[in-house]
């Protein structure tokens, strides 16, 4: 399902990371894409409030956790510029997608990085 939503549309996700050559891009490509595919479902499921919002980043969230992983597979990790990274893109969604006062925290409530 294309992503119609302009702002979350054309956002780079995770750009300041592609610049790090610590962080391995193949990687980052599967960060971006559960980025995009969070937008994708808020878009299919419309949730109607921040509970709603907060099951899907929960679930957006343990995706990266198995990614981690894959970070460390390739010598990297998801430390304090990527989590923050990864944080300040949730909120983005968040904001994108009417939930401005979204609790960055519990976006990514389940984390384990």
């Amino acid at each position: 399902m294309p992503i119609t939503n302009e702002r979350a549309r054309t956002r780079s996700f995770l750009a300041p990371l592609y610049g790090d050559a610590y962080y391995p891009d193949h990687v980052l490509d599967k960060g971006r894409e559960i980025l995009l595919r969070l937008c994708a479902r808020i878009e299919a499921e419309r949730p109607s409030d921040l509970a709603g919002l907060y099951a899907l980043t929960g679930a957006a969230t343990e995706e990266f956790n198995a990614l981690e992983a894959e970070f460390e597979a390739a010598g990297s990790e998801i430390e304090t510029v990527a989590r923050e990274e990864i944080a300040e893109d949730f909120a983005f969604v968040a904001a994108a997608y009417g939930f401005a006062d979204a609790d960055v925290e519990e976006l990514i409530a389940p984390r384990e990085w």
